[in-house]
């Protein structure tokens, strides 16, 4: 393959900008599909959970041939909490696409993308997407990307940046709105015209570093990365230098390209190319196949540090061992061992003084994505309270603070102000335009766990947040998490509906009739600030008298239903988060305060 036909983007957008359904039309438009082939939408967003929650969470690489030239697509997460795998992907791009709402322009997300692109002066191409909506405003879109390229202090060259119209959702793309188009070719165009191609000597020694690990049923794990200079080959002798500063020979027995989201099997790969490669069983992040006559490893990938730990906990609750597969701390410790070699920004650590292991990451988001993985797959353990990792500079205790921008309805703001206000946010801009609030907060890392939902219930839904890590700052002070008490199940039993319909007035529940329950679990919320301990299974008491008033049908509240990511915020320092396959539930840990 000729190096200067070869260009790698990386694709930056904020969540739901639209980068997944572009990325679909300029697959489907380069013809490498058939016509009668059956194509799924969202084709790069592989995971389930990706497809449940219309994120990306995986950083995925694929490619399309335009023309006479080959296109590598590097997939990025759009979410903060998954930036050690941005900082890892571009590493393989030579250029990016910046990816644009017309009504919105650049979200929060965006900016920490983008600025990762910038630090490694990695031109950009501008596509202003959805241009089709009603409320489009693409000049003024365009704007605020210069706005936000100034603000992250883009060097010269690239504040001159090329820019496109698109709808994805349409499958058309112009280079001036007034134009008329019916296809993508206008941003394949653009990538070829603004990105180079990539750089490196293919005569000389080679170097190639991992950036992501995959995994092949038949393959076993995979090493993907950009061949940096020289030739890769299969079966040829080559060395991998580690992370440690090591080195030791290895073989590649296979050779993978991306050909649209697919993997096909090469013989070799030259400089510039992206693929994956098979033959070395503890490939990881980071490590480096080169030379072994002339090694030269690649500088090592700085990953910013984690902001949140929990600790992650075998399963001793009255239910232990009834609905997970994997449910001993050798398990989870194999589990999250087998993580750790793909997601360098994931810590774990063996606990101290109990059995279990603290696991750190970049966000609520980031382990809680980590949580519903193991627990589809079978695993069964429990989660304490999350926790920021705090620093000590100088005798002075930092905590993390968040850059947290909300768009509301104007009747909303104040209660949005007066609740981030106890939060120990602080108010840095505000502005108003056609009825709608933006408003952008400096707030420790502490206060926002737990508030979206508290926040989407403020604003009725109709609120949005996003938020990016700032800085390390003062402590804060302290923060009350939750005000109310819990009601606490005395002993193992049944809920029967009588008795939660006498719950009711008591507080908020979390369970409906008919459940398997047992002594310590949390099934609601108590209006007052202590702790009930109540006994759902209470029947009624039968007598051969009936009464008009007392046999009325049991009315029932539908029970509050809670999330994993609820669960994780709503919890206390004395409380757990049970985790199995079949069920989430909350209950008083061992050590609490709590007696039956």
């Amino acid at each position: 393959m000729d190096q200067n036909k070869i260009r790698n983007v990386a694709i930056i957008a904020h969540v739901d900008h639209g980068k997944t359904t572009l990325v679909d039309r300029l697959f489907a438009q380069s013809g490498m599909f058939r016509e009668n082939q059956d194509v799924a939408e969202r084709l790069m967003d592989s995971m389930d959970l990706e497809r449940e929650r219309g994120i990306t969470i995986a950083s995925k690489n694929g490619s399309y041939k335009y023309k006479d030239h080959w296109i590598n697509i590097i997939d990025t997460p759009g979410h903060a909490d998954f930036g050690g795998q941005v900082e890892r992907v571009l590493r393989m791009a030579d250029g990016c696409l910046l990816l644009v709402d017309a009504q919105e322009g650049p979200m929060p997300q965006t900016y920490f993308v983008l600025k990762k692109a910038l630090a490694n002066s990695l031109p950009v191409v501008v596509v202003i997407n959805k241009i089709d909506k009603p409320a489009a405003r693409c000049d003024w879109a365009v704007d605020q990307v210069f706005d936000l390229f100034v603000k992250l202090n883009a060097p010269d060259e690239l504040l001159d940046f090329s820019v496109v119209y698109a709808s994805a959702k349409e499958g058309y793309a112009l280079a001036n709105p007034a134009d008329k188009n019916n296809d993508m070719s206008p941003v394949s165009d653009l990538i070829i015209a603004s990105i180079p191609p990539p750089s490196g000597d293919s005569a000389s020694t080679l170097q190639m570093q991992i950036n992501t690990i995959d995994y092949s049923p038949y393959m076993g794990r995979l090493g993907i990365g950009k061949v940096v200079s020289g030739t890769l080959k299969i079966n040829k002798d080559i060395v991998v230098a580690r992370r440690d500063g090591s080195i030791s020979p290895i073989r590649i027995s296979k050779i993978f390209r991306f050909e649209g989201n697919e993997k096909v099997a090469v013989t070799e790969a030259v400089t510039g190319e992206i693929v994956a490669v098979a033959g070395m069983d503890d490939v990881t992040v980071g490590v480096t196949f080169t030379d072994p006559n002339d090694p030269r490893p690649l500088p090592l990938i700085e990953i910013d540090p984690p902001t949140l730990s929990m600790n992650f906990v075998p399963n001793d609750s009255p239910f232990a061992g009834r609905e997970g597969k994997y449910v001993t701390s050798r398990h989870i410790k194999d589990r999250l061992a087998r993580e750790t070699l793909s997601d360098v920004a994931l810590h774990v650590a063996p606990l101290t003084d109990a059995v279990g292991f603290m696991v750190s990451g970049r966000g609520e988001l980031h382990l809680s994505i980590l949580i519903e993985k193991m627990r589809r797959e079978g695993y069964e353990f429990q989660v304490t309270r999350p926790r920021v990792i705090m620093k000590e500079e100088n005798g002075r205790q930092l905590e993390p603070f968040e850059e947290l921008t909300v768009d509301v309805s104007e009747e909303f703001q104040g209660a949005v102000i007066e609740k981030l206000g106890k939060l120990k946010g602080q108010l840095l801009e505000m502005s108003n335009e056609n009825g709608m609030a933006k408003l952008i907060f400096k707030i420790p890392t502490r206060g926002l766990l737990g508030f979206r939902s508290q926040f989407m219930t403020d604003t009725k839904g109709m609120g949005i947040m996003n938020y990016v890590f700032a800085e390390y700052g003062p402590y804060a002070g302290d923060i009350i998490n939750r005000v109310s008490g819990v009601l606490v199940v005395k002993e193992n039993c049944t809920t029967v509906a009588y008795a939660l319909f006498n719950l009711q007035d008591r507080g908020k529940l979390f369970v409906a009739p008919g459940l398997d329950v047992y002594g310590g679990q949390i099934v609601g919320e108590h209006l007052r600030p202590a702790d009930l301990v109540v006994n759902p299974a209470k029947g009624k008491k039968l007598t051969n008298m009936r009464a008009s008033g007392s046999d009325d049908a049991v009315i029932l509240t539908p029970p509050a239903v809670m999330t994993l990511e609820d669960c994780i915020a709503y919890i206390n320092d004395d409380e757990l988060v049970e985790v199995t396959p079949a069920a989430i539930r909350l209950r008083k840990s061992r050590g609490g305060n709590w007696k039956p």
